[in-house]
């Protein structure tokens, strides 16, 4: 059966190409998500020619980190979109130089998270580091933040809503362009309710759907072992379910969260696709270019 014959018999043919259609988009121009740590430079050979890779930004090993790697990507004529954690950011200066590194590197496009550091610097969250990071002569031209469909653990719904609505309208404000990068969920009818009740309370920025890439599950609890709390798996041990729908699943495939969502990824403003790689670059970048050429 091919993916086609699978959407609703509601559908209408036009309405079914052109959902096919934007889903084969998005997975040739997906954003491959990396992790600074000994497996990076294999899955740096991995990428498809200037890709957009995500550098996610390490509270063990830093900001500065995440700097070098970006530097690296660029150098290698891939298109990195650096994190910079809020929490990690120590003062103004430290805002003025990230803003300057900005400029020197000619870098775009950042994705900007509160962070899970313990002791944060001069910022409490995103959204005190947003405002003073659009104070400065940042010259990005666009920057990301995350959205939680399943939910966060500690933070409540409504405290979510209210920052993600703060920096769409800081945004705004400032002629930034804005997106979210959702965290993964494995259930499409609670990201497609999620995406609905956010447009109806006036969210307007694009939406990047997270997704897990192929991965082995036995190097991904290694690879969570080794990052452990507060790195790039912690929404894994934020978000039960889908740490067990991965485990337990015996072939995970992108396409059974992706088809039943083609419809609404065109419809609801889906932009992207984010794919956490674990750094498992090769497995996630065959089965796009399988999907392509299909």
């Amino acid at each position: 059966m091919t993916s086609l014959n699978r959407f609703s018999h509601n559908t209408t043919v036009a309405e079914t190409v052109r959902a096919e259609s934007h889903r084969l988009k998005l997975i040739e121009e997906l954003i491959f998500e990396i992790v600074p740590m000994k497996s990076l430079e294999s899955a740096i050979l991995d990428l498809p020619p200037e890709a957009e890779v995500s550098v996610t930004c390490s509270p063990v090993k830093g900001i500065e980190e995440t700097q070098r790697v970006t530097e690296h990507l660029l150098q290698k004529g891939f298109r990195p979109v650096p994190h910079i954690s809020a929490r990690m950011v120590r003062d103004e200066a430290h805002t003025a130089e990230l803003a300057q590194w900005f400029r020197d590197n000619g870098l775009t496009k950042l994705f900007l998270v509160g962070g899970d550091a313990a002791e944060p610097g001069a910022y409490p969250d995103a959204v005190q580091f947003l405002k003073a990071l659009l104070r400065t002569d940042h010259g990005l031209q666009a920057i990301g933040v995350p959205a939680y469909p399943d939910g966060h653990s500690f933070i409540s719904d409504e405290d979510l809503q209210t920052a993600l609505f703060a920096k769409q309208a800081l945004l705004s404000d400032a002629g930034v362009e804005a997106y979210c990068s959702t965290q993964m969920c494995f259930n499409p009818n609670t990201i497609a309710k999620w995406i609905r009740t956010e447009r109806e309370h006036g969210l307007t920025m694009p939406i990047h759907l997270g997704i897990s890439g192929v991965v082995d599950k036995t190097k991904l609890v290694k690879m969570g072992v080794r990052l452990g709390i507060g790195q790039s798996l912690s929404y894994l041990r934020k978000n039960k379910s889908a740490l067990v729908k991965m485990m337990t699943s015996t072939s995970y495939d992108l396409n059974d969260l992706l088809l039943p969502l083609s419809e609404d990824m065109a419809d609801l403003g889906v932009a992207a696709l984010h794919v956490f790689t674990f750094n498992q670059v090769g497995p996630t970048n065959r089965w796009r270019l399988e999907q392509l050429t299909r």
